[in-house]
């Protein structure tokens, strides 16, 4: 964090109710949704489990561009049934658009007519696109699906843990956006939304906290008395003083358009010193992050002994360097027969903290992963030892695939 933000920590008002860091919180986050009710949570996981656990259920749907893991478990936690629709460019990595993490608005359409508009209680964009390898959306895109939802009078939601990194990719790439502010961009964005949740970790550039924006009066109420049972106050929301302060700080900051830059050409560095190695990854680089395409990089292990996580178990073993698979390991499932059904893609992610890592650091990271790509014929499979139920793999263990003879 900035020392702004830890100054920040240091003057948070601790009050149980009607805290002047609430205050200074929820005029930050309302100066960037336009959101008439803002609900503070201890993490974007908190906002999603008390929305879905109000709007969800049996026999409900929430589309979504892709869903993150927390914000999938949430949703079939409930009980409903969380849905992609990925714009088709964005399932083949090696293909190089804009806007790859956009919404198929035609499978959108579709999908709400199979299943009926009083079936679907919202609509989800999460921008940039986590699991579609921190690909950005585009204004266009967002203005479409709100243009469906209005017709079919589904509210329509934001997943907005990293806001900023899509907008600055806006004014980058979308036409009529370069000599907008990237305020600008982002107001315009929420605009269209009827609500968000955001995971402050992110694009508010802090340790912890996150929030639940609404406009809807019934709908912040019931959110509101769900927070009071397993957060805390609604002016604080399982935060300290000291953490909402924090986050107003962050949210100010992330919109330095210098700051922007240097984040988007960081995390562009390490893509392309891996792409000209040979190492395949989802082109072009994302936003906070960078994915390595596990199919391309170990095609000679199947789906169901993880290649990703063998790739991420090389990598902390040859240099320590700590990454997270994104693929069956995390989003696999089982048929009725036991049989896993992969996902789409086998990706690892290599998240880039903010403002922590120096290029040398970056440096060392490339090294690594190009040594172990280098010998990648050596890697081995994985089989599970332990996994959960749900969630799995916060807390899966594995044992790399011996063969026997």
């Amino acid at each position: 964090m900035s020392a702004k933000q830890w100054s920040g920590i240091m003057e948070g008002d601790e009050s149980y109710a009607g805290s002047k860091s609430f205050y200074r919180f929820e005029s930050a986050v309302k100066k960037i949704t336009g959101d008439k009710f803002i609900i503070p949570t201890h993490q974007g996981r908190a906002a999603e489990k008390i929305l879905f656990t109000i709007v969800g259920g049996e026999g409900k749907y929430i589309p979504n561009n892709t869903h993150f893991d927390t914000t999938r478990a949430n949703v079939e936690f409930s009980g409903a049934e969380a849905v992609d629709l990925l714009v088709e460019v964005g399932k083949h990595p090696e293909q190089r658009a804009d806007f790859k993490g956009n919404m198929d608005i035609e499978a959108l359409e579709n999908f709400i007519k199979e299943k009926g508009a009083e079936n679907i209680p919202l609509v989800m964009i999460t921008i940039t696109n986590n699991s579609g390898g921190g690909q950005p959306v585009s204004m266009q895109n967002i203005r479409e699906v709100k243009e469906i939802c209005k017709k079919y009078d589904i509210p329509l939601f934001l997943d907005a843990c990293r806001f900023a990194e899509n907008a600055y990719f806006i004014k980058l790439r979308e036409k009529g956006y370069e000599n907008k502010s990237v305020l600008e961009i982002v107001q315009e964005m929420f605009s269209y939304a009827d609500g968000a949740t955001m995971s402050a970790k992110k694009d508010a550039l802090v340790n912890i906290g996150g929030f639940l924006s609404l406009n809807d009066d019934e709908l912040a109420m019931k959110c509101r008395n769900l927070l009071i049972v397993t957060e805390g106050f609604p002016t604080y929301g399982g935060l300290a003083g000291r953490d909402l302060e924090a986050v107003a700080q962050g949210l100010e900051e992330i919109l330095d358009e210098n700051y922007l830059h240097y984040r988007i050409k960081s995390t562009e560095y390490l893509g392309n010193k891996l792409l000209n190695a040979g190492v395949p990854i989802i082109e072009p680089p994302g936003g906070h992050a960078i994915y390595v395409d596990a199919k391309r990089f170990l095609p000679n292990i199947p789906p169901h002994q993880f290649p990703g996580q063998s790739i991420v178990c090389e990598l902390y073993i040859v240099g320590g360097v700590r990454v997270v698979e994104i693929g069956s390991v995390m989003f696999g499932k089982y048929d009725d027969e036991g049989n896993m059904i992969p996902p789409p893609m086998e990706l690892v992610r290599f998240a880039i903290p903010r403002r922590v890592y120096t290029q040398s650091h970056i440096d060392y990271v490339a090294e690594v992963v190009i040594e172990v790509f280098n010998n990648r014929d050596k890697l081995k499979g994985y089989e599970f030892t332990y996994e959960a139920p749900i969630l799995r793999h916060f807390t899966a263990r594995f044992k790399p695939i011996i063969e026997r003879r």
